[in-house]
């Protein structure tokens, strides 16, 4: 018997872009086979009331590193429970296509994951542990094999393919041979064949291997030269595929010079980049105009280049266990703290004691505590992250009475503490705060010592960029962006972006729902459009993923105050995460209901596979 659902009551947003309609939807065996004012009933029929909800195709993650999770976890709960239906894996030059990649004491996986994307050690080995392939075509074979829950499609890493090719140690320490180029290529033209989206590459440059003897050097996408990625590039040209790239603060010549790439007029025909990102941030005001700018220069009609930055649509708010975040990568002093062993808190302090890296931690918060309005164009070097004291808020933190509060308040507080005041609200925090040398110099100094008493559990957050609402949708509406950049998968305890897109369809509803159309159009049929995936429109003959919004849910909203913490069975740690609180209603995947508002995510045992492996198409 046929698997027929019908949907009515809904406010339709079909993802052309065009201004909804009120409209029933049929569904027979995962595919759309009627859309229409009014569709009669059936006794067959599985009848859903959409009364008052917002009916739209499944939305897509266009940067996820949801390679680690979905090898434990293939339903993907957190996901789906966002309304997203396609997820893209494979990004900024990391990923599984290659397998675990072994070679004695190499594992390039925990070696490239562990610090870029803030991911333990033993979560990782989790994931290496069951992997079972070893080449990029047996990969993809084995996502086809695996109880998906959204869509899957990847990009082809290229940290890995360097490792595959070279050896971690070579990749990183010395150049390619003739040969070596030659392989990596074939790999690339391989991996074009299989149906990848494209290549991956990365240089932003807090980006570090995590296992010994590599811990100083960078991951291995970024020891490659002009050569090796445009000979690399010309091939996913030839196919029409992506290049998702991010830039290199310290040499943005050669990453504008390489963004132009993108031409149709230097280079005979376009090349797709999806780059990292436009944000507003908070160390470098006003830099998006740049970007926005850039963007439209590289698409204009004398370069006829296919360009789009991603876009984030919420602020930017990233959380520090003590100095693991990657805000602290940056700096020179923290980063060695954070090249240490997890686990190895007796070496923390012993470095944190040396007279030379406490000058280094003094001259690299300076640093980092400057504002600048030219960013990269500035000769003297400008960190990307701005670290106020006013502005980071303690949360998490193990002296609770400090949650909420500004690094800066605290340290007020610890001043007037040691000049004899009383104002200590608990036993807890008294305890505490006389832990602290006194007197206590300043703000950079009672940092220091919270980080020796406290270590990981010394616990804050910082919105580092998108803190202007008005600003933040100027970008997301651009027509030289698209919405991403969410991280879904990744630092698993300092993000959670899961709900970006939810954001960004808030941000919309607040202009009016032919906003929402066009939103909702940059959310599904244009992405779908720009990496060559099947088409997912909400219209007859489409494979049925799609989402119903419940626009007063929506309305009030609140991103941070969905924050939580999740234990994660499959990871076996605790995950911070965002919950919509009732944003999404249903989530439906070829059709069948994944997600519920009012029961959850569909249990395991009920939830065979529902999502596939998506492969590039040729448009």
């Amino acid at each position: 018997m046929s698997n027929e659902t019908l949907i009515i009551n809904t406010l339709l947003f079909d993802g052309s872009g065009e201004p909804p309609r009120a409209r029933d939807v049929l569904v027979r065996d995962g595919v759309v086979v009627e859309v229409s004012h009014r569709i009669k009933k059936k006794t067959s029929y599985k009848v859903i009331d959409g009364g008052g909800l917002w009916l739209m195709p499944g939305l897509v993650d266009i940067h996820t590193h949801l390679d680690l999770e979905v090898e434990v976890n293939p339903r993907l709960d957190e996901v789906l429970r966002h309304g997203t239906t396609s997820v893209l894996v494979g990004n900024c030059s990391l990923g599984t296509a290659y397998g675990a990649q072994l070679n004695g004491d190499e594992s390039p996986v925990i070696d490239c994951f562990t610090r870029v994307e803030n991911m333990p050690k033993a979560v990782l080995q989790k994931v290496v542990d069951k992997i079972d392939w070893n080449n990029s075509a047996d990969y993809l074979t084995h996502l086809e094999s695996m109880p998906l829950g959204p869509n899957v499609a990847a990009f082809l890493p290229h940290s890995m393919l360097r490792i595959e090719v070279m050896g971690t140690h070579d990749s990183v320490t010395r150049e390619p041979t003739e040969d070596e180029r030659e392989q990596m290529n074939a790999l690339v033209e391989q991996g074009m064949q299989q149906g990848y989206l494209g290549v991956s590459t990365d240089q932003i440059i807090f980006h570090y291997l995590s296992n010994d003897p590599h811990k100083e050097f960078r991951i291995p996408t970024q020891f490659a030269d002009d050569r090796e990625i445009k000979e690399m590039l010309d091939i996913v040209r030839d196919y029409d595929r992506v290049w998702q790239t991010t830039p290199d603060s310290d040499d943005m010549f050669t990453t504008i010079k390489r963004f132009f790439y993108t031409s149709g007029l230097l280079f005979k025909k376009q090349l797709r980049v999806s780059a990292l990102t436009c944000l507003d941030l908070v160390s470098s005001p006003g830099i998006y105009k740049l970007m926005l700018s850039l963007s439209a220069l590289l698409n204009s009609f004398a370069l006829r280049g296919k360009f789009h930055f991603q876009a984030l649509a919420t602020s930017f708010r990233i959380w520090g266990n003590g100095v693991i975040a990657p805000v602290f990568e940056e700096l020179e002093s923290t980063r060695q703290l954070i090249a240490l062993e997890a686990d190895d808190v007796e070496g923390r302090k012993a470095l944190m004691n040396s007279p030379e890296w406490q000058k280094q931690f003094r001259d690299d918060w300076i640093s980092a505590s400057s504002r600048s309005t030219g960013g990269f164009l500035l000769k003297k070097k400008q960190a990307a992250f701005n670290l106020d004291p006013e502005k980071m808020i303690f949360d998490d933190c193990v002296v609770d009475a400090w949650n909420g509060y500004s690094v800066q308040s605290i340290f007020r507080r610890l001043e007037r503490f040691q000049r004899g005041e009383d104002v200590a609200t608990n036993d807890i925090e008294r305890e505490a705060l006389s832990k602290f040398k006194a007197p206590i110099g300043d703000v950079m100094e009672f940092f220091l010592e919270g980080l020796r008493h406290f270590d990981d559990g010394f616990r804050w957050w910082l919105d580092i960029a998108n803190v202007n609402p008005d600003v933040t949708e100027r970008i997301l509406f651009s027509k030289y962006t698209l919405p991403g950049f969410n991280d879904s998968g990744a630092h698993i305890k300092n993000l959670a972006f899961y709900d970006g897109n939810l954001c960004g369809l808030q941000i919309a509803q607040k202009r009016g729902l032919g906003a929402v159309a066009k939103l909702v159009k940059k959310l599904t049929i244009d992405p779908c459009e720009f990496f060559n995936l099947p088409r997912r429109g909400l219209k007859v003959g489409e494979v049925a993923d799609m989402v119903l919004i419940d626009p007063k849910v929506l309305r009030d909203y609140d991103t941070h105050a969905g924050r939580t913490w999740a234990d994660h069975a499959q990871f076996e740690t605790p995950v911070m995460v965002n919950r919509s609180c009732g944003v999404v209603s249903k989530t439906f995947v070829a059709g069948e209901v994944v997600y519920d508002v009012k029961e959850g995510i569909a249990s395991e045992g009920s939830l065979e596979r529902t999502g596939s492996l998506l492969r590039a198409v040729s448009w």
